[in-house]
């Protein structure tokens, strides 16, 4: 019998021995799983700040852009409101030139040894001009030289580039 009690002796020791083992490696794996749970709490709490972050940004990217917004409809209405203006004005100048007639070019006088403009005889030093728009015969000073064009008189020249007068 007592062999007996050692034979349950040792087994009641090596299986209280397996039984710590067990346990210190569930203690381990506990310990570890907190560790895993303390990092994924931490990566959760990382995670929940960035997308705070992100939509704190997207919020003020939204206002930025709907003032943006704003401010361009504002811009779009002033300028069809500016639009509108020159519209008004262009119709009102429109409607004051539309009686005024542009001048015509003085008709050629019936002498061919005049001048149409100042009425200078043509003679051996006073050179006579055929002018290409009208037609009429001008002296040097009362023509225009219009390079390949070849010359015009000067009421053409005036009518036809306004800005030179």
């Amino acid at each position: 019998l007592p062999q007996h009690l050692a034979t349950l002796a040792a087994a009641a020791q090596e299986e209280a021995w397996q039984s710590r083992q067990q346990l210190q490696a569930k203690r381990q794996e506990v310990e570890q799983l907190r560790e895993q749970l303390s990092r994924a709490r931490q990566d959760g709490e990382r995670w929940a700040s960035a997308l705070q972050r992100a939509q704190r940004e997207a919020l003020e990217r939204e206002a930025t852009r709907g003032a943006e917004q704003a401010r361009q409809q504002e811009l779009i209405r002033d300028m069809k409101g500016r639009l509108l203006e020159l519209l008004r004005e262009k119709d009102a100048l429109w409607q004051k030139t539309e009686g005024i007639d542009t001048a015509m070019p003085s008709p050629v006088p019936r002498d061919a040894g005049l001048c149409a403009r100042c009425h200078k005889d043509f003679r051996l030093l006073s050179r006579r001009y055929n002018c290409r728009l009208c037609q009429s015969k001008v002296c040097h000073a009362c023509s225009v030289d219009m390079g390949k064009q070849g010359r015009c008189c000067l009421l053409c020249y005036q009518q036809r580039h306004p800005q030179a007068t």
